[in-house]
Order: structure tokens, then sequence, then C-alpha cells
């Protein structure tokens, strides 16, 4: 008969963007007397990257662990985001069962159902926790239903569809079995139990031989490369002669110099760990994800795992503007490669090539998400650097070019609903479902291209003027759509002087189209300064100065007012860009510009390129 280790579960939370799954964490952690009394603990805990902080989304995966009444139970934190799809399939593979978090007014969306799809694919059980039920507008009941049908699209099993409900308010600490709000009990008791019932214990396997599977990657200056994984069968020790089954078929043998436990938020030394243990391991240098630990004496790799390859990729370049290295601390090729090359080192679905020029890298990733928070932590550390427009990733499959499609989920009032459904099938969308949800909320669902989707947040925005919802993951690999698909309609107000923005020089062209910039920013020749009403490129003088005479006008004291302009985030600003423009990304500013500063050498790049056409 199988021994089990009744003493831990090993449990992964997804839930889409927001619906409060790092908030329940949070909870988990205080009621089960993690923390000291006196101990400081910071709101959503678990997002410890200041950009998730700041946005409110979880990037990288985390592990912490509660002890409730002598149970261990390890929660491995997911991103919800499809572009770090990647970490979620290695983290469902370390886990015994899932807790599905679903916002009691929202229900299930997009990468709800993304993360789910991959969980059921796996034979994981999942306890489903209807979270916020303390909302006025919770509809607990109707959400549940709502997780049922998901689960019988996803092609659930009759186990899976016998899934327990805990209805929960992360906020208020509460938990309960009933959907009733007003019969919420005072802590998490139900979620505890219901996890320590419902979800499998590992097998006790601890004397047969070692196999520890890398699931994720750390990394820190003092003891290089760390393996964060499971042991799956067997137990592993401090000092113990290993082999390192490579990915390649190779075979490297080390020694385990430290092994880490997780407890709370914080990683513990231990001395050794057995089956069914999350820990992190160092002492190999190049360790990668998929790789199996096991004896010298007994060499028995696990099923590499699999990892999601990049959709998505753009040139980052050495910053060569005018205003190169005036802001930035980091700026030259060999420390902007090193960085790149640093990601790598925990970054799995990212890739980092070199192309013809020693300042110029092109870095595939799994989505615009995924890019722009790369630039960002960039951008935060002090570096500076340029990159292009993003561009799909196109794959042959069984000799037919093929690009990547995505899923996409948008909730608008009524009164968009034409202008959005015109919009996505001018980017080549087809739509699946269109449900109306009595409430003056339709739900959309299409397939789009993903280049489709390239700059198309902002025009959304604008359609359903602040109030729509758009989710997409990606779906699959589809046969490329001829034509041109997406791509910005207008074109860019381009400077043709070097100098300061002034007042007046905005006044006499804000009637062209959108500036981007305020009074007194400092202008190359060649950088963008704003969105053209046309579909043209046109060059302005913003930097003009009024001319000085000594005519007395009647109207001299009155006050100039332009219009306010459109200061541009680092998304806003990928989004805009064009094949023949860069992005100049610093410390302190982010530019857009033309890739050829000067007109006229512009227009003579063009001519040829027409003539070549």
């Amino acid at each position: 008969m199988t021994k089990l280790r009744e003493d831990i579960r090993n449990i992964a939370i997804i839930a889409h963007v927001d619906h409060g799954k790092t908030t329940l964490v949070d909870q988990l952690l205080k009621q089960s007397g993690t923390f000291r009394t006196n101990e400081h603990v910071e709101e959503r805990a678990m997002d410890s990257n200041d950009i998730e902080r700041e946005r409110g989304i979880t990037i990288l995966a985390k592990n912490t662990a509660v002890n409730y009444e002598g149970t261990r139970i390890n929660i491995l934190d997911t991103p919800g985001h499809a572009d770090f799809g990647g970490e979620v399939e290695r983290i469902l593979k370390m886990v015994d069962g899932v807790l599905l978090v679903v916002d009691a007014y929202e229900g299930c969306m997009p990468q709800t159902r993304f993360v789910l799809k991959k969980a059921l694919e796996q034979k994981l059980t999942p306890i489903v926790v209807v979270n916020k039920v303390d909302k006025d507008s919770a509809r607990p009941d109707e959400v549940v239903d709502e997780v049922v049908d998901l689960l019988i699209e996803l092609g659930a099993d009759e186990d899976q569809l016998e899934f327990p409900v805990v209805f929960a308010s992360g906020v208020n600490g509460t938990a309960s079995l009933d959907s009733d709000p007003s019969k919420q009990e005072e802590n998490m008791k139900s979620l505890f139990e219901s996890i320590i019932e419902h979800i499998p214990a590992p097998q006790d396997t601890t004397e047969e031989p070692l196999q520890f599977q890398v699931a994720l990657l750390d990394y820190n200056d003092f003891v290089g490369r760390i393996g964060i994984g499971r042991v799956f069968r067997g137990k592993i020790h401090v000092g113990q002669q290993v082999a390192l089954m490579k990915l390649d078929g190779s075979v490297k043998n080390f020694r385990v110099t430290k092994i880490f436990g997780f407890f709370g938020l914080k990683r513990e030394e231990i001395q050794e760990a057995y089956s069914g243990d999350l820990i992190a391991v160092s002492g190999m240098e190049e360790i990668n994800v998929g790789e199996t630990v096991c004896p010298v004496e007994h060499q028995e790799a696990l099923t590499p795992l699999r990892i999601d390859e990049p959709t998505l990729q753009m040139t980052f370049l050495v910053n060569n503007s005018p205003f190169a290295g005036r802001e930035g601390k980091w700026i030259t090729s060999r420390k902007i490669e090193e960085r790149l090359r640093s990601q790598l080192q925990t970054d799995v679905s990212l890739r980092v090539e070199d192309t013809d020029s020693p300042d110029a890298w092109i870095v595939s990733g799994r989505g615009e998400l995924h890019l722009s928070i790369l630039i960002e932590n960039m951008r935060r550390e002090g570096y500076e650097l340029q990159v292009s427009k993003p561009q799909v990733i196109i794959r042959e499959i069984d000799g037919v070019k093929s690009e990547p499609i995505e899923r996409v989920q948008i909730d608008v009032p009524e009164d968009s609903v034409g202008s959005i459904i015109e919009s996505l099938g001018n980017r080549k969308g087809e739509m699946l479902d269109m449900i109306n949800e009595g409430n003056g909320q339709v739900r959309l669902i299409f397939m789009v291209p993903a280049r489709g989707l390239i700059g198309y947040t902002t025009e959304f925005m604008s359609l359903t003027k602040g109030f729509g919802i758009i989710n997409h993951t990606f779906d699959s690999y589809q046969p490329v759509v001829a034509g041109r698909v997406g791509g910005r309609h207008q074109g860019a107000l381009v400077s043709m002087e070097t100098g300061k923005a002034t007042t007046y020089g905005m006044m006499q062209i804000e009637d062209r189209g959108t500036l981007f910039v305020e009074p007194g920013t400092e202008i190359y020749e060649g950088m963008i300064v704003g969105e053209n009403n046309r579909d043209n490129d046109i060059t302005v003088n913003i930097t003009k100065m009024k001319q000085k005479t000594n005519v007395r006008s009647a109207t001299k004291d009155a006050t100039n007012v332009i219009k306010r302009p459109r200061i541009l985030t680092l998304e806003e600003a990928l989004e805009f860009l064009d094949e023949d423009e860069y992005l100049e990304v610093t410390p302190e500013s982010i530019r857009l510009r033309k890739q050829v500063l000067d007109k006229n050498e512009r227009e003579k790049q063009a001519k040829k390129k027409k003539f070549a056409e």
C-alpha cells in the first residue's frame, strides 16, 4: 500500500489579474500564525517587486509555506497573465492541487481559463474559492455555475467537476462553505480544512533513489544559480554527491552546498529534504529548468518540462540619440548585453540573439507585457537603451508559415459594440461569441492575430470611452492571414529643430494633431513630438520663439492657453511605434524618434524604398 506524507500539502493558487489571490495568501499567512504577533507584514506581501506592487499583478512565481495544525501547506502563487504562461506550466508540475480564486462579481475571465486549462491537463484537483463575497454586487451562486460551465468546456473529468467551493472575503479575512455573505465565519478555517481534506497528500517515497526536478530558477551573487523544485522521490541532504541530468543528455556531478526550505515569506537553510518537499538547491552553476538531480549510482531522469516558446520579438539597441549618455548610468553595449544575459539566468521564456551589429540584440518574449516589464526594470536600474517596434514571430509549421493567434475577451457597454466589432474586423479578428450580460454590458469573444493586437489598447480605450475591459491570451499558431493587420493609421509630428519646446511653437501646431510633450521639454531633430491627424508624417518646429517687436498689442497681456499634451506611458509608446522608429528609454525619460533623424535623409530612403517595391 502506498504511504502518504499526511503532514504536507502542495497547492498552486490560480486566478485572473486582480481577483484577490495575493490578498488571500496574506490572510492565510497571518491566520496560520506564521508571523510573530509583533511582526510587520506589508499588504500584498507576495508581490515583492516594485512593478508588481504598482500594477497589482504577479509577474514572478513565488512560493511560501504556512503551518496549520501540524500540516505544512506549500503555496505557489502563479502569474495570472498569459505572458508568463511558461512559469504557470512548470509550477503546476510541482503541486497536487489548485486553488482557483474567482471574483464573486466578475466571474470567470480569460486568464483564469488559460491557467485552469493547464491545471486540468495535469489532472489536478481544483478547490474553487469565490472571493469578494462581501461586495454589494457579488453574485456567488451564478459564478459557481459559470465555473462548472468553464470546466465542462475545458474537458474536466467527473472527479474534477465534483469540486468543493469555499466562499471568502480576502480583505476581511473571512470564509465559509455557505454562499450567503451574512454566514461568513470570522476566519479562514473552512478554507484551511478544505485544503487538507481535498488536496491529495504527496506519496512518501523517501526510501527510494532521489529524483528532484528544477521548475524555477533564482540567482544570487553569493551562491550563483539556485534551482527551485520538488523532491519527487527519495531524499536529498547537504554535502551529498549527486548527478545532474542535463537536457542535452549529458550528466554533470556536483556536491549539494546548500538546501533552502520555505517558511512564511522567508527561505531558511535546512540540512535535508524528503519526497513531496518543495525546496531550493544551490551548488550547481549550470542548472536549468526541467533538469533532474539524482544519485550518481542511480541515474534516472524525469520527463523534461515544456517551456512556452516566445511569440513576440524586438530589437534592443545602444542609445545613439543626440541626448545619449545624459541620464543613464549604464549606456555601453557591454553593460546592456551583460544585463540581458543575466536576465536569461532566471527568465526561461526569454531569448537573446546577437545581430550583425555589436550594438544591437534581438530579444524575444511571450508578449508585450513580458518585454515591457524587462525594459521598465532596466530603466529603473539606470540603463539607457533604444528599442524597435515589437514584431510577432512567424513560425513554419508543417511547411506552412504560421503566426500566433490570441483569444480575446471584451466586456463593453452596449453602445460601443458596433465600433469594437468593426475595429477588430479591420484587424482580421473573427468573432466567436456575443453574450448580452443584461445590465447594459455585452461580452464579445474573438480570435485575433497577435500582430492585430499590437497597438490596439489605446484605440480600444478611446472607442469605449475608457469603460471597456479587454483581456487576451495566446491560443495557437495558425496559417498567416494575408494582408496588413493592425498597425498605426496616423502619421507622426516630427521635430525639425533641436531646442526646447515653447508654448508659442506648440500653439502653432496643436491643431495639426495631438502633442506628446510639455512646454520646456528638450527636443532634438527627428524626435517625434506628437501624432498627426492624418496618415502622413510632417515635420514641425515646436521650438519656435515669438518674434519680439516694439509694437504694442491690445491683447498683449492675454494668457496663452494650450491644450493639455498626452504624455505616453512606456506601454503606450511601444504601441505607437512604427517600422521606421525607435523608442529611446532612459531612467528619466522615454522619447519616440525616427530611426533616421535628418529629414532629407529620411525622404531619400523613403524614395529608395518606394522605387524598390
